[in-house]
């Protein structure tokens, strides 16, 4: 969940990295391991087993249904490279305790540090510390303050959620100009929430459509539940809906059915296998979620690896990984979702 970062950076489609680099199972996915649901292993010579690098690992602790996806993705696609010794600091919600942890990885010379930080600003100065150790730093999502801190920024994008929230309800509803339209935003007060609202609201302006009923819920199912339900008493009839975060999602869905209400469509966020498998099972408001998939982890394993062993990706022109990439918001409908539940985490 990261701070708009510029649209300038590579833009790659759900959350699936470049074919190049991350294709289909190779020499090293058997020798390092199984392959589990949101890796995989390059096809053609990036896959093949080359120079062993350590990767240095830190992230938030996993009281969320999205972080503890990106611990456990994290460690499934480091343990597909034989090439690779997964190097992880203990997960922790204190910004100075991951500090000091990445302060360990650096003291430990590991070859590439992958980090997802609690703060991109807060933790901007451990970033720039590795880089001038001469350590390599992928940032993970919540984005440092300066490219000085990172070699290799990925993460999600936030605006594009919104936008396809928006297109989605936007075609559904086109033409009823007097659509009403709830939002269930995240926090507030952060960017990302920030980010998304607006670009739900630029999309559905394409359309001449506007959000007539908004509330802001804390990221968690019992806030999700609490402030939908007001939503749902202050507006008796809705036409659509788009709530921010499937893991609170599951308490706006809870809020929906106590309340007796179907008469709306819903658009959900992020892509959990929770919501996946509601909208698959099509007896709910829940007709589609875009997707913000904590499978980036996955890919910033494998781009910490190439970055080790001075690789690129092999479908570009280039000799080196990019600076930046940013991984498109994709729609999953009943039409799609088997495409993409193996990419889903638990809510």
């Amino acid at each position: 969940m990261a701070a708009q970062l510029g649209r300038r950076g590579i833009l790659l489609g759900g959350a699936v990295i470049g074919a190049s680099a991350l294709a289909a199972c190779t020499s090293n996915e058997v020798a390092g391991g199984q392959q589990t649901s949101g890796t995989k292993v390059a096809a053609g010579d990036n896959g093949k087993p080359g120079a062993h690098i350590t990767i240095g690992f830190s992230c938030p602790q996993a009281d969320h249904g999205w972080i503890a996806a990106i611990t456990k993705n994290a460690a499934a696609q480091a343990k597909l490279y034989s090439d690779v010794t997964f190097s992880p600091v203990e997960p922790t919600n204190d910004v100075a305790k991951q500090i000091a942890a990445i302060e360990t990885l650096i003291n430990k010379k590991v070859s590439v540090l992958v980090v997802l930080p609690n703060d991109g600003k807060q933790l901007t100065a451990i970033g720039r510390k590795a880089m001038d150790a001469g350590i390599p730093v992928v940032n993970l999502d919540r984005i440092f303050d300066t490219p000085l801190a990172y070699r290799t920024w990925i993460g999600g994008d936030n605006y594009g959620m919104g936008v396809s929230a928006g297109t989605y309800i936007g075609e559904k509803l086109k033409g009823k100009k007097d659509a009403v339209i709830a939002e269930v935003a995240g926090i507030d007060s952060l960017p990302l929430t920030q980010e998304r609202s607006q670009g739900f609201k630029d999309a559905l302006s394409r359309y001449g459509l506007k959000v007539t009923n908004r509330v802001a819920a804390q990221f968690t199912s019992s806030s999700g539940q609490q402030v939908t339900s007001n939503l749902l008493q202050a507006a008796p009839k809705i036409d659509a809906l788009w709530n921010h975060d499937d893991d609170q999602g599951v308490g706006v869905l809870a809020a929906i059915k106590q309340a007796n209400r179907n008469e709306f469509l819903m658009v959900g966020g992020a892509g959990s296998t929770d919501a996946m498998q509601v909208i698959k099972a099509d007896n709910t408001p829940l007709k589609a979620t875009v997707t913000y998939s904590p499978s980036m982890a996955s890919s910033a394993i494998s781009l910490a690896r190439l970055i080790g062993q001075k690789k690129g990706m092999s479908d570009l022109v280039e000799n080196e990984v990019p600076a930046r990439i940013t991984l498109a918001s994709a729609t999953i409908t009943k039409e799609n979702v088997d495409q993409y539940l193996a990419l889903g985490f638990k809510s």
